[in-house]
């Protein structure tokens, strides 16, 4: 896609990598070194914490959490047991992973900020629990006959070169999150959950996998830290200071890009180290007056980081500077109108039935929003689902496609029952959706959308590529817009790529909430065209939609729903004259006064 080649990301790398080592061995100074130490050790914990909230969007407050565990595990192991650092660390690691294992179960069932509450509590709630336990201030033995095998080191540049190395791996393989589906993924799911959810994409699973490998990390700059200070104390690993610059690190630098944590590190360590060395006895705790001060600062300038500031800056000077003799091309482009539908559509006969519902009841407290409806959508029909605002409808949907339950009834999909699956396991049996409100990701580019659409079709990400072109091809976008930012698409090419997204992975039935909403009159046309030509190619589809004239071109059959009760169905004909129709949406007044006119 869209990206810069990995190569070039691998030897950008390696680059960092050497020059920071080349001025680490030109620095002698034993203070500055153990700061080029702890820039490298800080911006491996904005790393990890990248890892989990810059790219799924689930802010934690509690990094020090997997920190202090590493850091603590090892130190315990080497004091108590004279287990060596080179296996005391990766057991914290293990400790960590376990560790978000069982954070991640109950606090992902949160949401926002009472996520972000939840995880301040693991730490505080162990440094308390290692105060009581009598772990106040653990120093680690100096083993002088066998300096090496316990990392002890009389050159502080070593440290260094292992918190070097530390970064690097962790920057590796946060490049290769980013450049996964599992990245993708994560960037969907923080961008918008349920479409990513309608989409195929199991939250919980890839979370938790953000979870462990952000533990893991963090865990292991822990124990790293540890043998830095050869002293541990749970202020030190768990306190409030240690999950705060784990969070200001990247969002100073940039969040959800694993260069932001090392630009923020680079900056704001050393200041802080600084400051803190000259001012510290005059002002205690200024390191968190600069951390303080630099989120507000960056807040105010660049509230998406640095990086993405200085990204943004230089692709709008290339932007401006268009090739000699061309002018400057529009960024989104303009879609190709779909080609006149000449081909006669037949009207599908008594095929079986694909979707059946049987009584399904949804109700909120006393309000019955879906009540004991009975529905057969046909194989290879369009299939509308009619009536007045608050009938129903977009609930009916969220119960069949599993975003609500339903509390009684039976939904069954060619043999399957539906009933208790959730959204991204109906996605794999093959519902696609729309939604009233578009949810886009607005942040990816329209290919990146589909893309990630046509995960739950395949395992190859090469294939889910071309099964996303495909689907942009059906739906008439160009090969010109699919690398377009989708938060620049005006609403029928937004429209058209949600559509696009939902038939990526070649769904049998297509659930469309409202796709002609907001459309003028030629936008409209070309989207029916687009529908009733992906009808002929074997899709179902069940609409939604308000739009009566477009409907009775489009639409096979009709079922009728008013205060959640289905009280018409069949041809489109026969139910726009059934008089329990019209008093549903004009009122009984009316229908009154249609019966009998002089009155």
């Amino acid at each position: 896609m869209n990206r810069a080649p990995l190569g070039r990301q691998y030897a950008a790398i390696l680059v960092f990598a050497l020059a920071y080592l080349c001025l680490g061995f030109l620095v002698h100074n034993s203070y500055y070194q153990l700061m080029m130490t702890l820039v490298l050790i800080w911006a491996t914990v904005g790393v990890s914490w990248n890892t989990l909230s810059g790219y799924s969007g689930m802010i934690s407050f509690g990094h020090a959490a997997f920190f202090g565990l590493g850091g603590y595990t090892m130190t315990i192991l080497f004091v108590t047991f004279g287990i060596t650092p080179w296996i005391g660390i990766p057991l914290g690691v293990v400790v960590g992973v376990i560790a978000g294992i069982v954070i991640g179960v109950p606090t992902f069932r949160l949401r926002g900020h009472y996520f972000a509450l939840a995880m301040l509590a693991y730490p505080l709630a162990m440094l308390y629990v290692f105060e009581w336990i009598g772990y106040q201030e653990v120093p680690i033995p100096m083993m002088r006959e066998a300096p090496l095998l316990y990392a002890e080191f009389s050159d502080p540049r070593a440290y260094m070169v292992l918190a070097l190395i530390l970064l690097v791996l962790c920057m590796i393989v946060a490049l290769h999150i980013e450049r996964s589906r599992f990245g993708m993924s994560l960037t969907a799911i923080k961008q918008n959950e349920p479409a990513a959810s309608a989409a195929g994409i199991n939250p919980m699973r890839w979370k938790m996998l953000a979870m462990m490998i952000s533990a893991a990390m963090g865990a292991a700059a822990g124990g790293l830290y540890a043998m830095v200070l050869l002293v541990v104390t749970p202020q030190t690993m768990f306190g409030a200071l240690v999950s705060a610059q784990a969070l200001i690190m990247a969002l100073f630098g940039g969040v959800g890009i694993f260069w932001g944590p090392v630009i923020g590190a680079a900056v704001l360590v050393p200041l802080a180290e600084m400051l803190n060395a000259q001012l510290g006895h005059i002002l205690p705790g200024i390191q968190g007056v600069v951390y303080g001060l630099a989120i507000i600062v960056i807040t105010l300038v660049a509230p998406e980081g640095i990086y993405w500031r200085l990204r943004d800056f230089f692709a709008r000077r290339r932007a401006s500077e268009p090739e000699a003799g061309k002018a400057p091309a529009s960024i989104i482009g303009t879609i190709d109108a779909a080609p006149p539908d000449t081909t006669e559509r037949k009207v599908a006969g008594s095929g079986e039935v694909l979707l059946r519902l049987e009584r399904a009841s949804r109700a909120f407290g006393g309000l019955k929003a879906v009540d004991g409806v009975d529905l057969g959508i046909r194989a290879g029909t369009i299939h509308g689902i009619i009536g007045p605002n608050g009938a129903g409808k977009t609930t009916l949907f969220n119960v069949i496609n599993g975003f609500l339950h339903a509390d009684s009834g039976s939904i069954n999909l060619a043999g399957t029952e539906l009933v208790g699956l959730k959204p991204h396991d109906i996605c794999r049996l093959g519902v696609g959706r729309t939604f009233q409100v578009i949810r886009a990701f607005p942040r990816m580019s329209v290919l990146e959308n589909v893309v990630v659409g046509a995960f739950v079709g395949t395992n190859s990400d090469s294939e889910a590529e071309r099964l996303a072109m495909e689907a942009l091809d059906r739906v008439g976008l160009s090969d010109n817009q699919a690398y377009a930012i989708a938060g620049g698409l005006t609403t029928k090419q937004l429209r058209l790529m949600e559509l696009a997204r939902a038939l990526a992975p070649r769904p049998k039935l297509l659930l469309l909430d409202e796709t002609l909403a907001g459309l003028g009159h030629d936008a409209l046309d070309d989207i029916l065209t687009i529908l009733r030509r992906i009808n002929r190619d074997g899709v179902t589809i069940a609409i939604i939609e308000h739009t009566m004239q477009a409907m009775m071109k489009l639409v096979d059959e009709f079922s009728v729903l008013d205060h959640g009760k289905l009280i018409a169905g069949g041809a489109p004909a026969k139910v726009v004259k059934d008089p329990a129709v019209i008093e549903a949406y004009l009122g009984r007044k009316w229908m009154q006064r249609a019966q009998d006119p002089v009155a």
